[in-house]
């Protein structure tokens, strides 16, 4: 695999299927080749391994309408969907005329997608972490894709392992990076940043969680101010004894010291705000080397929570240009990544 620096199964398949099939459901086609000739701006659709799950692809939304870009993510229904979701989403046999089909993942519903969309051209961009093992369907669209792009160089390596593709990966940084808040802790304050607890229909849980809410208690029995950082999908009811930001993960992180949890997707981006980490690891889980590299300590047990968030520092450059990629303009280089991909015979 070329790294090119220019710039949670989901079981419910019966549903999935149901979604893609029907009487009357006509294949979508386009490029945005076509777009251009019509004197419009690109139509993208995005299926993802979480279907319903929506907060990947919001840090996209900004520069998308700033350039005028329509976006649409692929859902089976709208069951999962809440009110005032920014995202517009939509069913397959619902979705607008497009000219590509992007897909995060080669999970089930995104593999559902890409064989109902097979006239759409094709991209695979990583949203959120994934593990360097090939995905049992990745196979099944992986020669049609027109361009792979991944955040950084480290995330690039294990998205080419997990699409088995041996092919250029343009790294175009995250979204998220694109509007990083200054760094400006509050004394005392550590940050939780948690993973799921529980799995639904959206996606699968995260072995860690007792472990970090024992890490919590110890920090605060210490005398830190604990904000906590809640997965969209998170059991809010579990971190309720603590200050739980009003905001995203990212943004609250300025306000901390430090940061502690289970290393995620979000790992990477609060280290670029320069907030150091802390993560807390159990033998039941699987972590990408490059979101462990981010962190200043691991800890598998509670006790080892004090010192190691006091002793923790941030990450050098290098390090950090590994993981997260190049800060700022990430949404820019992605979309022209996808207009490219889009626009080619």
């Amino acid at each position: 695999m070329k790294v090119d620096d220019r710039s949670s199964l989901l079981t419910r398949r019966s549903l999935l299927a149901g979604a893609l099939s029907g009487a009357g459901l006509a294949v979508l086609g386009g490029t945005a080749a076509q777009a251009a000739t019509l004197g419009r701006a690109p139509r993208i659709l995005i299926a993802t391994n979480e279907p319903w799950g929506t907060y990947h692809v919001a840090p996209l939304l900004p520069e998308a309408r700033r350039r005028g870009w329509e976006i649409t993510q692929l859902v089976p229904d709208l069951t999962g969907i809440k009110p005032g979701d920014p995202v517009p989403v939509s069913t397959p046999d619902r979705a607008p005329d497009a000219d590509l089909l992007v897909v995060t993942g080669a999970g089930d519903w995104p593999a559902e997608c890409a064989a109902r969309f097979r006239r759409l051209p094709l991209a695979a961009s990583s949203l959120a972490y994934q593990l360097p093992v090939e995905a049992p369907r990745a196979k099944e669209f992986r020669d049609r894709l027109r361009a792979v792009t991944a955040s950084s160089p480290a995330e690039a390596k294990v998205f080419d392992d997990y699409l088995g593709t041996r092919r250029p990966i343009t790294v175009v940084g995250s979204p998220q990076t694109d509007d990083l808040p200054r760094h400006a802790p509050e004394p005392g304050t550590v940050l939780v940043l948690t993973s799921v607890t529980r799995s639904s229909g959206t996606g699968g849980s995260a072995p860690g969680t007792e472990l970090l809410l024992a890490a919590a208690e110890r920090l605060a029995a210490a005398g830190k101010h604990i904000l906590v950082g809640l997965h969209p999908r998170e059991d809010r009811s579990l971190w309720e004894k603590y200050e739980i930001s009003s905001v995203p993960s990212v943004q609250a992180s300025a306000r901390a010291e430090a940061a502690i949890g289970i290393p995620g997707t979000v790992f990477p981006v609060v280290a670029a705000v320069g907030v150091p980490l802390v993560g807390c690891t159990d033998p039941a889980l699987n972590i990408p080397g490059y979101l462990l590299s981010v962190c200043s300590h691991t800890i598998t047990s509670a006790d080892e929570a004090v010192a190691a968030v006091t002793r923790a520092e941030p990450v050098s450059r290098e390090v950090l240009y590994e993981a997260v990629g190049p800060i700022g303009g990430s949404s820019r280089r992605l979309l022209k990544a996808w207009r490219k991909a889009g626009a080619r015979v």
